[in-house]
């Protein structure tokens, strides 16, 4: 106990710090996510065949290969291309482009969850498939989807801990550091990281159940099941 006492008295501002990267990242990636996912399910359920194929072929990508290869490839292979990014960019990118697969995912389910006689009286009143899509049916989804999207912050969270390898100062190489340049040992920073990623967990968990419970709509899971 005197060891983590010790520790924290004298770092605490820079375990902060690799905290608020840890947090900048995830809403990040998580925004990029949203912003590739949200179109990707609406291509897959409504888009044609060959856009529905390029969308399938994005979600699979991402969703069937490891964060960390994507992540390298972000940082390493896009130079060979002309596209340098920095550290902080390319974990933004690397991460949204992995999150906006897996979200695309959830938003398809909840789509396809609300009933196709929804679109059909849409369109029998005169409203453009696109329309119907924008008012009617999304509006929906978007509240149908927030149980399983839930998951979705906490786990890109703990992913972005690979964000080390590329010298991004996140929690993770925060501690790293500290063991490099203080010879601590290495149990007692890393259950400190520990401690602060279950802290973020926790909180990113009760925040989405109470935004969850503002906008359920009542009855509607019923209707779609």
């Amino acid at each position: 106990m005197d060891d983590w006492i010790s520790l924290l008295g004298s770092h605490l501002p820079e375990f902060f710090q690799g905290f608020k990267i840890t947090i900048r990242i995830t809403l990040v990636g998580l925004g990029i996510g949203a912003a590739l996912g949200l179109p990707a399910a609406v291509l897959r359920v409504y888009g044609g065949k060959w856009i529905r194929t390029i969308a399938l072929a994005y979600i699979e990508l991402f969703r069937g290969t490891p964060i960390l290869a994507q992540l390298f490839l972000v940082y390493y292979g896009l130079p060979d291309m002309g596209i340098i990014l920095p550290r902080m960019g390319a974990a933004y990118l690397a991460l949204g482009l992995n999150s906006g697969a897996y979200q695309a995912e959830y938003f398809r389910g909840a789509i396809q969850a609300i009933g196709g006689g929804q679109m059909m009286a849409a369109r029998s009143i005169g409203m453009s498939r696109i329309k119907a899509i924008r008012h009617i049916i999304l509006p929906q989804a978007l509240r149908l989807v927030i149980p399983p999207w839930s998951n979705e912050p906490i786990s890109l969270m703990k992913a972005s801990a690979v964000v080390y390898l590329i010298a991004v100062p996140d929690l993770m190489t925060k501690g790293k550091q500290l063991i490099a340049q203080y010879y601590y040992s290495p149990i007692v920073v890393y259950l400190i990281v520990a401690v602060f990623y279950l802290v973020l967990v926790l909180s990113l968990t009760w925040i989405l159940n109470r935004v969850r419970t503002r906008l359920e709509i009542p009855g509607l899971d019923v209707e779609t099941r």
